[in-house]
């Protein structure tokens, strides 16, 4: 048996799929965020504007150092998720070290 009333949670799922129905149906197009190729002098900028090594940037990012360095000599390209990962440090550099931290 079905309840009657919806929490909060299962209206917004219920809006969610509703709205993927449509865009699936091609009736409503959905927003989506383009996350741009930095370009290797970007993400150096990045790193030096913190003034940390490219150690110590991994070691606060969770990242290999070894995959920075590539990417600022620009022998590597990010993968899109790192890619996603330097823009938010980009933008909110400690809510990522607070998403990394362990909880106490």
């Amino acid at each position: 048996m079905m309840a009657e009333e919806r929490t909060e949670a299962g209206s917004e799922i219920e809006t969610a799929l509703g709205e993927v129905l449509a865009h699936v149906r091609g009736e409503t197009a959905l927003p989506c965020r383009i996350v741009d190729e930095p370009a290797a002098e970007r993400i150096v900028a990045l790193r030096k504007r913190m003034r940390l090594s490219r150690q110590k940037f991994a070691e606060r990012f969770g990242l290999d150092a070894r995959a920075i360095q590539d990417w600022e000599q620009g022998r590597r390209v990010p993968d899109r998720a790192a890619r996603v990962l330097l823009t938010v440090i980009d933008h909110e550099p400690d809510a990522v070290v607070r998403a990394l931290t362990p909880p106490a």
